[in-house]
């Protein structure tokens, strides 16, 4: 068998393979939200900043980078001027949002709860 088809092993708990970075590409905290508002349709850089509130050019810039890189998001610059780059998610990036997406609705349902735990906790440690 070539190389081109040996299976690929991965194993998250093994420091040394890169699903662990996709992984926190993916599920960081700017991660999930740039992909999530991505499944709304094509943004430009600062449209999509401002959507997801609270994060930085630096930070987006960065995220949007990394989620490009492993091939979740597509960048298309256009050559005009000023120069227009808009982003959007590519076939992975739409199966990958979709998983997400479920996370977050699954945790967002659950958020009484988690609000319960939290306030017990508080009032035990208080």
């Amino acid at each position: 068998m070539s190389d081109v088809h040996q299976e690929i092993l991965a194993d998250v708990f093994s420091k040394a393979c890169p699903s662990r970075d996709t992984l926190e590409h993916v599920t960081g905290r700017w991660g999930i939200l740039a992909m999530m508002a991505l499944t709304e349709g094509t943004f430009r850089f600062n449209a999509l900043r401002r959507r997801v509130e609270g994060v930085s050019e630096k930070m987006l810039a960065q995220t949007l980078q990394a989620l490009e890189r492993d091939g979740f998001v597509h960048r298309e610059a256009q050559p005009v001027i000023p120069p227009k780059v808009e982003y959007s998610l590519t076939p992975l990036g739409e199966q990958t949002a979709a998983k997400v997406i479920d996370l977050v609705r699954f945790l967002e349902g659950k958020l009484p709860e988690v609000l319960a735990a939290q306030q017990r906790y508080d009032a035990a440690k208080g």
